[in-house]
């Protein structure tokens, strides 16, 4: 692994959020009329061409603390010090931020451990813990299988403790790290929901398993677009950025045209850009949208450091 993958991948999740952020809870139909086709600013939040939202803020939270190895209470400190003091922000100031994922934060500041801070509801399966977690597909090769994904699971749980937003991590790390490994699309999507389901034929899983249908079938690219969604539900979400990867041939593609779903853009976005990113590269994206991504600098040393430091 070089560091051209770590960065792509950070880079891969800022450009997608950042093209998401002005049109976000847009419809289908208005982006259908109107379709994002270029890196725009204002909209919807009134910030400029280029700023990232919590998406990419906890996902930088992430990584920086890889870094240093993982440490579930010092990755949640992380994230309590996004919250309240703007660390890890494009701009200085939070202006985007999950209900669930402020209920959980709110409960790590008054002392609640970081494994139980989460929302374990049904209603809790907003995508906020998937929109974070790829940082976490680069130490694959520093613990074994299982141990990774339980590190996915438990990093959900900091502020999404259900066992279908675990899952849903899982699944996606599984195929991120068949990307990694140079797999072309389809295969690492196979070989992904292959590996992952050694765990999740487990009994543990066995009530939420069916609900993954769609993606462990390994035919979703064949599905028509009216049967695939943008909201911020987390099920949504993973199969609208592999859908996206899947249909599409370049990162841009990919990446407009998650966009272009409409609802949670930036999400949408920003999930699908991680894997188009690790996929296609760097030197692959728009070098125009590079330029104007918010700390642009700033991420390209995070992802130097984090390279320096899985190979340790």
């Amino acid at each position: 692994m070089n560091n051209s993958q770590v960065l792509s991948g950070l880079m891969g999740v800022c450009i997608g959020d950042a093209l998401g952020v002005p049109v976000e809870f847009s419809s289908r139909n208005e982006r259908t009329i109107k379709p994002v086709t270029e890196m725009i600013g204002y909209g919807t939040y009134n910030q400029p061409p280029g700023t990232w939202s919590d998406d990419s803020s906890m996902t930088l939270c992430l990584a920086e603390c890889l870094c240093k190895g993982f440490d579930l209470e010092a990755i949640a400190r992380s994230f309590y010090r996004w919250r309240y003091e703007d660390y890890w922000t494009p701009h200085g100031k939070v202006f985007d931020i999950g209900g669930t994922t402020a209920g959980a934060i709110s409960r790590i500041k008054k002392g609640v451990s970081a494994i139980e801070a989460g929302g374990k509801e049904d209603r809790n399966n907003g995508n906020g813990s998937l929109m974070r977690i790829l940082p976490l597909v680069y130490n694959y090769k520093n613990v074994e299988f299982p141990e990774l994904i339980q590190q996915v699971h438990d990093c959900s749980c900091i502020t999404h403790g259900h066992l279908r937003s675990q899952m849903a991590c899982g699944i996606y790390i599984s195929i991120a790290i068949c990307l990694l490994e140079g797999l072309e699309v389809k295969k690492a999507y196979l070989q992904g929901i292959e590996n992952i389901q050694q765990i999740y034929s487990q009994e543990k899983y066995a009530g939420e398993i069916s609900r993954f249908r769609k993606v462990l079938d390994g035919e979703i690219e064949s599905l028509p677009v009216t049967r695939i969604h943008a909201s911020g539900y987390v099920l949504d979400t993973l199969e609208a950025s592999l859908w996206c990867l899947l249909t599409t041939n370049s990162f841009a593609e990919a990446v407009l045209k998650a966009v272009n779903l409409g609802e949670d853009t930036d999400t949408t976005g920003a999930v699908t850009g991680g894997l188009a990113g690790i996929y296609y590269g760097i030197e692959n994206m728009p070098n125009e949208w590079i330029e104007v991504i918010a700390r642009k600098d700033d991420i390209v040393n995070l992802a130097t450091r984090l390279e320096v430091s899985i190979q340790l």
